[in-house]
This record gives structure tokens, C-alpha cells and sequence, in this order.
């Protein structure tokens, strides 16, 4: 009983953390709402048996999130003085959320005990860690799958850094062999004109 309520549970706060990510104006906000959802998968995860999984989710997905909730910051033009006069009005939210999410993880705990959702019977024990039987499955049978999908992230990685250091017209750019090959009598030039003359370029 406990692991079919605690299903739904999760089931709902993830479809409505993820419409609240499309639906945000904040770009941060939705990213906050996606960090809501990964933790959500996560306890769907766990309810499977997947523990791997939803500790791969939390560490790998939350983690790049947390990236990505950088480049959003340096990259959007968001006015930071708004954001903190909002914090205070938003701290209630916040700490409701944190509370949520706590229950989420006692509910978690105590319905992976309880046993699988719908079903009448207990699962076998395995007879090996999901680890282990994971690294089997991902390099024998879907090893190509696993080798194209980090070459696809390999090429993903190539592009955002050509992206990132294209050329730009309206910048004057620093050339370095020029500054080495320069000599310092070519640098510093002594001059004594003369009175009235000025300096001649």
C-alpha cells in the first residue's frame, strides 16, 4: 500500500515539476523546478529496485544541472537586485519544498522495505549487484550503442568549444608572437625635441 501511494506521489510531483519547468519565466526557476524533478525520478527509481540508477540520477544529472545553472547565470541578462528583494517572499515556498522533499526520501525509504509496487509477491533476490549486471549488459550486448553515444557527446563537446572560441570582428584580439618577436629598442624610443617642437609620431 505504502509503495503504490508513494508511487503516485512521485509520479505526479515529476510530471508537475517538469510543466512547471516549461511553463517558468525565470529561466533559474526552471532550472530549480528541473533539480525537482531529477529528485523525483530518482525516488521512482528507487521504488523499482534501481538504486544505482536514482544515485546516478542525483549525483550525474543534479550535478550537471548545477552547470548549467551557471551558464545560465553568466550568459541571461538577470537582474540580481530583483532576485534577492524576491527571496525573502519566496522563503516560505522554499522551505515548504524542503520539507517535501524530505518526506519524499522517508516515504522512499520505508516503501522500498514495504516491497514492489503493484504486486503480491516479493521479488527475487539477485543473484548479483545491479552494478555489476549493468557493466554486463553495457559491454556486451549494447556496447555499440554505448561507444556511439560517447562519440555523440565527443562530438557535442568538439562543437560547443569551436562555438565558444569563434572569431569576433569588433574585438581587437592579443597576438602573441608579435609581442615575443618584439625587440626593446622597438618598444621604448628616447626623444629631446627641441622647444616649440612637440613630438613627432
Amino acid at each position: 500500500m505504502i509503495a503504490t501511494i508513494a508511487f503516485y506521489l512521485f509520479a505526479t510531483l515529476t510530471i508537475a515539476s517538469a510543466l512547471a519547468v516549461i511553463f517558468a519565466r525565470n529561466p533559474v526557476h526552471s532550472v530549480l523546478w528541473l533539480i525537482l524533478s531529477f529528485f523525483n525520478a530518482a525516488g521512482l527509481m528507487l521504488l523499482v529496485g534501481a538504486e544505482f540508477i536514482a544515485m546516478l540520477v542525483v549525483i550525474v544529472y543534479v550535478g550537471a544541472v548545477a552547470v548549467l545553472f551557471l551558464f545560465v547565470v553568466m550568459m541571461l541578462d538577470i537582474d540580481f537586485a530583483s532576485l534577492r528583494r524576491g527571496f525573502t517572499a519566496n522563503l516560505p515556498f522554499g522551505i515548504i519544498i524542503a520539507f517535501v522533499l524530505l518526506a519524499e526520501i522517508v516515504v522512499a525509504l520505508f516503501a522500498r522495505q514495504a516491497g514492489p509496487a503493484f504486486a503480491n509477491h516479493q521479488i527475487a533476490a539477485a543473484m548479483q549487484p545491479n552494478i555489476v549486471a549493468i557493466g554486463q549488459l553495457l559491454y556486451s550486448r549494447y556496447l555499440f550503442a554505448f561507444e556511439l553515444a560517447g562519440l555523440i557527446l565527443l562530438v557535442a563537446m568538439i562543437g560547443a568549444i569551436v562555438l565558444t572560441h569563434r572569431s569576433r570582428r569588433d574585438t581587437r584580439p592579443q597576438k602573441v608572437w608579435k609581442q615575443i618577436a618584439r625587440r626593446p629598442e622597438d618598444a621604448v624610443r628616447l626623444s629631446d625635441p627641441g622647444v616649440g617642437e612637440g613630438m613627432k609620431l
